[in-house]
């Protein structure tokens, strides 16, 4: 039998309907050999995972002599970022373009498709572009990412292969950005002087 933890498990339900919801959830975890997590196990989970990344990426040779392993937000342009996610099924290396202007998000979008080859240089199926991707918290974005299906950030035993994933996707999409980056910068600027 699987131990199961949750911070419903030790209380009795308050009500029926509440009680099918605690033993569905039961159900789910046995059958999936999952664990549930509190919040607290949860938040220690996230934080391991990314200190545990940051030492995977330290013994890296291509990363190991930089300082700062990744742009991520600092990329010279306002509201465009490289960034990481993984959830339950999927992990993602990202650029995104979050201008809470919509006409100011998807100009930036397009020029970036200006440069669409150099930026999937290296990624055999190309890259996802998403110019209305919306986030869990509702914000709609323009994304431009590689996915992999299938990991789960609370399987442990699949950290390793989410940290290879990250590191070999995001080092060639950053530096295909990079190989472009100060132009687009330019063309932005350009636009901001246009619209004064």
């Amino acid at each position: 039998m699987y131990k199961i933890i949750s911070a419903t498990h030790k209380k009795k339900p308050p009500n029926p309907a509440g009680f099918v919801k605690y033993l569905r959830n039961i159900i789910f975890a046995e059958t999936f050999h999952t664990h549930m997590y509190t919040k607290e196990e949860k938040k220690e989970l996230v934080k391991r995972f990314w200190t545990e990344f940051d030492g995977y990426c330290s013994q890296l040779p291509e990363l190991a002599v930089m300082k700062k392993k990744w742009v991520l937000h600092r990329t010279k342009i306002s509201n465009v970022v490289l960034k990481f996610e993984v959830g339950r099924e999927f992990a993602d290396v990202i650029l995104e373009i979050s201008h809470k202007n919509e006409a100011r998000r998807l100009e930036v979008y397009e020029l970036l498709e200006k440069y669409r080859l150099l930026l999937e240089d290296g990624f055999p199926e190309g890259l996802i572009w998403d110019f209305a991707f919306e986030r869990d918290n509702g914000q709609e974005v323009c994304r431009i990412y590689e996915r992999k299906t299938g990991f789960d950030m609370h399987r442990q035993k699949q950290w390793n292969e989410i940290f290879a994933f990250f590191a070999e996707n995001m080092l060639r999409l950053q530096n295909n950005f990079l190989d472009f980056r100060d132009v687009l910068k330019e063309e932005i600027l350009a636009l901001n002087r246009r619209e004064q």
